[in-house]
């Protein structure tokens, strides 16, 4: 039972973490100042929602999000929302895809050959299906994890001036945390509404649920305090994380700048899967198939930029899925009385 809800837990934290949360991106653009608070009740919505959207799958026994978000939203409103959830993973994905090309720039590999070199990969973890999926996370999470919280601890702890408090009196950034849930809350739909015929004990969703929103909080937390240390340096870097290794060596930033792109790939080797999940119930065509054909629509949009695409189109995400997000921790009160 452990052992498979940490499966599941590395599957949502894989989600979660790509382009815009490993590269600090998305913590900057929702927290920053005044947002302690924020990122604890952010943990315990996180928490909910996983919770809800995997009990929801166990239940129905499903195999991609339609039955899922039809039982939270109604035959209407679920039909609407899926369009959305298509759109957003289309366009997240390629968000993904960008920042992989971004990352490996570091390494002198031009933007599109490390773009093509990541749909390469996309295709074959798509052909592969859920096990794939599942098997990648279960080995990159883990690591990246650790090495992300031993980079962001020694900066903070090299960087924090003495008597220095990380919980200031004000907190007024606290409504972000509603925002940031509500933006990570379609993925998980489309994702964790594919596992519902694998998972076999009740048990392995508290673990996954649980242990997710604690890693991530926790994470989350730290990496805001280091980002608000480099403040002034932030600006000058297209990924706020490589700001954080300025001082470190070459070969620290050059690890970092490996599992980076790791975490951008896992992210959108989700998106792609939840994709291909939902449009095969529609479309009478192998999961290869269908890749291509998305990989191939989604090419264009990454030449708008990396940083571009995660500034314009988060925070649109985040207010559009507020509604999912308050349908999502009602529904355990909601349901109980019908």
């Amino acid at each position: 039972m452990i052992v498979d809800g940490l499966k599941w837990m590395f599957l949502i934290i894989g989600t979660t973490i790509g382009a815009g949360y490993a590269s600090g991106q998305e913590i900057w653009q929702f927290f920053g100042y005044e947002s302690g608070l924020a990122i604890v009740i952010f943990t315990f919505l996180f928490v909910s929602s996983c919770h809800v959207v995997l009990t929801i799958s166990y239940r129905h026994q499903t195999d991609d999000y339609a039955e899922v978000l039809q039982e939270l939203m109604g035959p209407r409103l679920s039909k609407g929302y899926d369009l959305i959830i298509v759109f957003y993973l289309f366009t997240t994905t390629g968000v993904m895809i960008a920042g992989g090309g971004a990352a490996l720039e570091y390494f002198q590999i031009p933007f599109n050959a490390g773009i093509l070199f990541m749909c390469g990969l996309l295709l074959i973890t798509a052909i592969k299906g859920i096990q794939g999926l599942t098997s990648i996370n279960g080995i990159l999470i883990p690591i990246l994890i650790v090495s992300l919280a031993v980079v962001l601890l020694t900066f903070y702890m090299a960087n924090v001036e003495e008597g220095y408090s990380i919980w200031t009196t004000q907190q007024r950034n606290w409504p972000s945390a509603f925002t940031f849930t509500s933006l990570n809350v379609l993925p998980l739909i489309a994702v964790l509404s594919a596992v519902g015929k694998k998972i076999k004990h009740q048990g392995e969703i508290w673990v996954a649920s649980i242990g997710s929103g604690l890693v991530l909080g926790s994470v989350s937390f730290l990496y805001n305090e280091s980002l608000l240390a480099a403040a002034e340096d932030i600006m000058l870097y297209e990924i706020p994380l490589f700001a954080l290794l300025e001082t470190y060596p070459s070969y620290t930033t050059a690890f970092m700048a490996i599992l980076l792109w790791s975490a951008v790939f896992t992210t959108a080797a989700s998106g792609l899967f939840g994709l291909t999940s939902r449009l095969q119930s529609a479309f009478s065509l192998p999961a290869w198939a269908l890749a291509i054909f998305l990989l191939c629509m989604m090419l264009p949009m990454t030449q708008f930029g990396f940083s571009s695409l995660i500034g314009v189109l988060y925070p649109i995400y985040g207010i559009l899925n507020l509604y999912l997000l308050i349908i999502i921790l009602i529904h355990p009160f909601y349901f109980k009385k019908v």
